[in-house]
């Protein structure tokens, strides 16, 4: 057991003072904080000096990796400038100029223009709201209701949390709120009948979508949004043709088309944006996490000249857009994001996640398809899941479910490797910067933390 250190330490002061997220109160009462210290590429160090592989990058976001320097310069010379200014009342600072112009250049076609804020939560949220601002301004009032999907993640505000499909994002917060709705989620390895193929799946799918629409009224139903590969849901990634039957069945009732690219913007899947793997043409994109590989918290929302141009006169109508956020555009987040994506640009990350990313999907399904643990590998890019089960030819899960990938998790921590357990499935998610050494190493951890918990299975359950 981790000696507990002196009640001044830092250790004892997290237990008395902090309140953490996504967390076990009680279970953090009796295990306590593993402190993170420091961190350089795709390693991360605990004030123990132990290592981890941060397989994760963070939270689906370090793109660039731990430790990198001219993320640092970027900042101070521009705290240096102008730490903090608002983009209110017609207020603007050069960095958010440049990155908004930037992100127009880089992202699908038809978008057209950027909404700062400063979390990909306080993004979906501000979508909501635009969205319900945009259909009052073009006279449909009752054209409010809002798809998304069964195990999709939206973030955690009242509003975005609503969207979001996990039922421990709703339990006992009262959520969803009115006008939030969902249909299936598109896990074919899970939800597919018998026989049927992932086009089979996707018709089916997109059949129930549209009849949803029909039960609830067209005319009521303002936009549909997801994930094009579900991140926190399990690693999702969607059958063939999905996208394009539920694209087409938002055209032919005028239903908006919401990408939430939280986690797979940035070359996560191999290309520059997920929508353009999936031939996804949204009329809003939702982007934060890599966009300053989380070294400050920034977001953005983008949208078409189609949908600004009502709100913009409505603007006009009522005498302001009366939503933003104080840090809005903040001029040192939107420095640190340009710097980001010049690294990106340079050292072609994009290009490194499609080559290591068909790399690191090849070694998992080498290495672990044969496991008796393991039912499904899937991903795409830098980005997969390994679901463990209790049987692999009928495909039935452990009892209780979660049980044995909370052990993995943190058994994984002892091995040296820092992944998301999603229920039993094993999200894996590392910086862009990997290399295939690394995945090697990756691998190798992972391996070994999975024998631990098929050592541990055997008498849990």
């Amino acid at each position: 057991m981790k000696p507990q250190p002196n009640v001044n330490s830092q250790y004892a002061r997290d237990l008395t003072y902090a309140f953490h997220p996504y967390t076990n109160a009680r279970a953090h009462e009796e295990r306590g904080p593993i402190i993170m210290d420091h961190g350089k590429g795709v390693f991360v160090y605990d004030d123990q000096g132990n290592e981890y592989l941060e397989a994760l990058a963070g939270l689906w976001s370090v793109g660039v990796g731990y430790g990198e320097e001219r993320l640092v310069t970027a900042a101070a010379e521009q705290m240096r400038k102008l730490p903090y200014y608002h983009s209110f009342a017609h207020k603007a600072n050069g960095p958010a100029i440049d990155l908004a112009e930037q992100l127009v250049k880089m992202t699908p076609e038809r978008l057209a223009r950027v909404f700062f804020a400063n979390s990909g939560s306080e993004a979906n949220d501000t979508v909501i709201k635009m969205v319900w601002y945009y259909n009052n301004a073009i006279g449909r009032p009752e054209k409010k209701k809002i798809v998304a999907r069964i195990r999709g993640y939206h973030g955690i505000t009242i509003a975005s949390g609503s969207l979001t499909g996990l039922p421990w994002n709703h339990r006992d917060f009262d959520l969803p709120i009115a006008n939030i709705l969902h249909t299936a989620c598109p896990h074919h390895y899970r939800f597919a009948m018998e026989g049927e193929s992932e086009e089979e799946f996707a018709s089916r799918l997109a059949g129930q979508f549209e009849q949803l629409i029909l039960d609830e009224g067209p005319e009521t139903i303002a936009a549909f949004i997801g994930e094009p590969v579900m991140g926190a849901g399990g690693v999702i990634v969607p059958p063939k043709t999905y996208w394009q039957k539920i694209q087409a069945i938002c055209r032919k009732y005028d239903i908006l088309v919401i990408a939430d690219e939280v986690i797979t913007g940035f070359g996560r899947t191999g290309t520059p944006f997920a929508c353009e793997r999936f031939d996804i043409d949204p009329d809003i994109l939702v982007l934060s996490k890599q966009i300053t590989s989380s070294y400050l918290p920034m977001s953005a929302v983008l949208f078409t000249d189609a949908f600004y141009q009502p709100i913009a006169d409505n603007t006009a109508k009522i005498g302001t857009f009366g939503h933003g956020f104080t840090t809005s555009g903040h001029p040192v987040a939107s420095a640190v994001a340009l710097e980001n994506l010049a690294i990106i640009q340079e050292r072609d990350l994009f290009g490194n996640a499609a080559r290591v990313g068909e790399y690191l999907q090849t070694r998992l399904r080498s290495a672990f398809s044969d496991h008796p643990l393991v039912g499904e590998i899937r991903g795409v890019g830098l980005i997969a899941a390994v679901e463990l089960v209790a049987d692999k030819a009928s495909k039935r899960s452990f009892d209780p479910l979660g049980r044995l990938g909370a052990y993995f998790f943190d058994q994984g921590h002892k091995r040296g490797i820092i992944i998301r357990n999603v229920q039993d499935s094993m999200a894996i998610c590392p910086p862009l910067v990997i290399t295939e050494e690394e995945v090697d190493e990756l691998v190798k951890r992972f391996g070994q933390t999975l024998d631990d918990a098929l050592a541990w299975s055997r008498d849990a359950f």
